[in-house]
């Protein structure tokens, strides 16, 4: 899966992202190297919802996929 990301500049200093196709999935870091690093975290953490969040019912199905 690729996911587009915007970079932005921090005006006291460093960088942070946000990334659009996950509505509320940001972060930031002092270098942009701390910056990938954490935007990968960042981006597992958002897709890691818990399924106690969802109803399920008997007749659905839980199915853990990789992307």
């Amino acid at each position: 899966m690729k996911l587009q990301v915007v970079i932005h500049e921090a005006e006291e200093g460093g960088y942070w992202a946000e990334v659009p196709a996950i509505p509320g999935c940001a972060t930031q870091g002092e270098t942009f190297e701390e910056l990938l690093q954490n935007l990968y975290e960042a981006v597992e953490g958002c897709l890691s919802a818990p399924v106690k969040d969802v109803q399920v019912t008997g007749k659905d199905r839980i199915l853990e996929i990789a992307v």
